[in-house]
């Protein structure tokens, strides 16, 4: 098995104004001095990009765009392009959240389109999937999951997907207090990977970074990381505090350690 140190990103969805996230943007620069085992990923809204490009300047914590359209530029009124987001200073990006698929029409095809502008581009893609309460209900968990990556990545190749992040984040449990348990988790997250060892070779599967999203918290960070196959978290609303979000890094580096 092969360990990963912890992958945690931030993602602070439509909140904050520039002043507010450069305060919080600060107060977890401060912290990841400490953390140097975890990669730390902020992702603000647009419009706090430039605030917190300079905060994280010379640290460790890396700065993600929360979407983008897979054309350069055009006539596409409020979209944000690859490009655009490099200039930015943005290193990451997440593609196809569930929130985008759930209220803007996303699809797998989108997603996939949207991979391969941010993969040409040099962008690192952050992909999300996941299952809604009625897929579960229904035990169509594993087969929605196969189906997202599949889709997702098609024509993507062994060097374009080692460059890429995996975020399984089961839709009933974002935003709803409600946390699929570690056993629970970790079904899927050992199913992702055996997908992506399917189509990319074991080697490549073993070395995939998978997080888990979905209402993490400093009180499940440590179980759920602890599992085989969860390498880090996609945190939502438990990022917006930085004492939070540094206490869930906290808690998988302790995890971490152990699994070593």
């Amino acid at each position: 098995m092969t360990i990963r140190a912890p992958f945690i990103a931030g993602n602070w969805k439509m909140n904050l104004t520039i002043s507010e996230a450069g305060k919080l943007a600060a107060a977890v620069v401060r912290a990841s001095v400490d953390l140097p085992e975890a990669a730390v990923v902020l992702a603000p809204p647009f419009t706090a990009l430039g605030e917190v490009r300079k905060v994280v300047a010379g640290s460790p914590v890396a700065l993600a765009g929360q979407n983008l359209f897979w054309e350069e530029k055009g006539a596409f009124t409020g979209e944000v392009s690859a490009p655009m987001l490099l200039d930015a200073g943005c290193r990451y990006v997440v593609i196809g959240h569930s929130e985008r698929r759930q209220y803007f029409g996303e699809t797998d095809s989108t997603v996939n389109k949207k991979l391969q502008a941010a993969l040409k581009a040099g962008l690192l893609p952050i992909v999300c999937i996941g299952e809604t309460l009625e897929e579960r209900e229904r035990n169509e968990t594993m087969a929605r999951i196969s189906r997202q990556v599949e889709e997702g990545f098609l024509g993507v190749d062994a060097a374009g997907f080692g460059r890429a992040v995996v975020a399984y984040e089961p839709v009933w449990a974002i935003g709803t207090g409600r946390t699929a348990t570690p056993a629970q988790a970790e079904e899927v997250h050992a199913a992702i990977r055996e997908k992506l060892s399917l189509l990319y070779g074991k080697s490549a599967a073993r070395c995939a970074i998978i997080l888990y999203g979905g209402s993490v918290k400093p009180a499940n960070a440590f179980s759920l990381f602890a599992e085989a196959d969860i390498d880090g978290f996609l945190v939502g609303g438990a990022s917006l505090e930085a004492e939070s979000f540094i206490q869930i890094t906290v808690e998988a580096i302790k995890a971490f350690k152990v699994k070593k």
